[in-house]
């Protein structure tokens, strides 16, 4: 268990996430480039029970200098390793967001995820589902220089069920946190 929390928390602190987005000045008559931004997310946990890798790239757009909606694309690669021989699985999805700056740094953030989530049940066997989650919440984005910031999110997943007994979910809370350091392309 320890180490699962562990493997956890890395999974969590490990991600590095890009993405080019604040409530910047933008023209009278902004262009295309000022108001797309673009950016994703990248994750990586070791342990001796799995591997994980997870990519997440995401394209924005600025609907005014406070209020932007995008895309993000998400795949999730785990190699468990207490199985003989190794088993892995592949999660997949798709999350539409909207971001709406209330005061300088401070934020909210809606979104719909759409996730394909595989979980094996033996060595040779998997459970694949899939699962729509409402999440809102509000963060914190603190620039460093002109294209780069720090940030943290907190999202509340209005979807969320605690699994029964047999049953499988990708989530073990319906909190969300995200942090990461922020730069843009």
């Amino acid at each position: 268990m320890k180490k699962t929390l562990i493997t956890l928390l890395a999974m969590s602190v490990c991600t590095f996430a890009m993405a080019q987005w604040g409530e910047e000045e933008m023209s009278d008559k902004p262009t295309l480039r000022e108001r797309l931004f673009t950016g994703g997310g990248f994750g990586l946990s070791f342990s001796n029970y799995y591997d994980f890798v997870s990519v997440s790239p995401l394209v924005g757009y600025k609907i005014t200098p406070k209020l932007a909606a995008g895309v993000q694309v998400q795949y999730r690669y785990t190699k468990y390793k207490q199985f003989t021989p190794k088993f892995s699985t592949n999660d997949y999805g798709i999350s539409p967001f909207v971001r709406y700056s209330i005061y300088a740094p401070i934020f909210l953030q809606a979104e719909y995820e759409y996730l394909n989530y595989e979980y094996p049940i033996t060595t040779s066997e998997s459970i694949r589902k899939t699962y729509n989650s409402f999440l809102a919440g509000g963060g914190f984005f603190q620039p460093i220089g002109r294209h780069a910031g720090f940030y943290a999110v907190a999202m509340y997943n209005f979807s969320y069920r605690a699994a029964n007994y047999g049953e499988v979910t990708p989530y073990n809370s319906p909190l969300v946190l995200r942090v990461g350091v922020t730069a843009g392309f």
